[in-house]
């Protein structure tokens, strides 16, 4: 099945693990607890951090115990979800986007978090601007699979074509099959924190290996 674009189209975006890869974000508030916790040592503390989350342990509860600090598990939970990000964009997906402009046709976001902690992803992404709308779950009051955060859009533009490109097997389909929204989602390029399974999709999804493909199928 191909994706079908045209100038009635209207492009919904997810954000973690779509449009850049959520790892990378862990990996940015570890280092950033690392370096508040002891410069001097900031990467043995990261190492260790990386390690234990690699080991399904809790990092947080294992750093208080190995390195003297004064920060509680709440404090270190605020410093990972607050920080702002050293993430980048995916290459093609920018390339994308910038497609998706040449050609007129309007962007959306739909994720779930914290207000902060998602906005902050964003302006380190340097994209804010792209998006007609950015529907935040914790600004909003629901998260997905929640049909309302979809109906959103569809209310707001009811012209449009919808077409939802996102990566999570388990909730990110639900809504836009319901709606009939075009489906497209980004297969696991090995790094995502939420592991797929695709056999929970619908049938009618389109999946793709990553966004070049994408524009070449255009």
């Amino acid at each position: 099945m191909m994706p079908v674009f045209n100038k009635n189209s209207f492009v919904v975006f997810d954000l973690d693990d779509t449009l850049y890869n959520e790892i990378d974000y862990l990996k940015s508030a570890y280092r950033h607890i690392a370096n508040t916790i002891n410069p001097a040592i900031e990467n043995n503390i990261y190492t260790d951090l990386l390690n234990w989350y690699n080991q399904g342990l809790n990092p947080f509860s294992h750093l208080i115990e190995k390195y003297p600090t004064t920060l509680t598990l709440s404090q270190l939970l605020d410093l990972y979800r607050f920080h702002t990000p050293q993430i980048k964009i995916h290459a093609d997906a920018f390339d994308f986007m910038q497609w998706l402009i040449k050609q007129e046709i309007p962007m959306g976001l739909i994720t779930d978090g914290r207000s902060i902690t998602q906005r902050n992803k964003l302006q380190s992404l340097q994209i804010t601007e792209f998006f007609t709308d950015i529907i935040i779950s914790e600004e909003f009051g629901s998260e997905k699979p929640d049909k309302n955060n979809f109906l959103y859009f569809a209310k707001k533009y009811p012209d449009k074509t919808f077409t939802y490109i996102a990566d999570n097997t388990k909730k990110d389909f639900i809504a836009p099959r319901e709606l009939n929204w075009q489906m497209i989602c980004l297969l696991d390029n090995g790094n995502n924190i939420h592991k797929q399974d695709l056999s929970l999709l619908p049938k009618e999804t389109i999946l793709i290996k990553n966004f070049k493909d994408l524009l070449q199928s255009l």
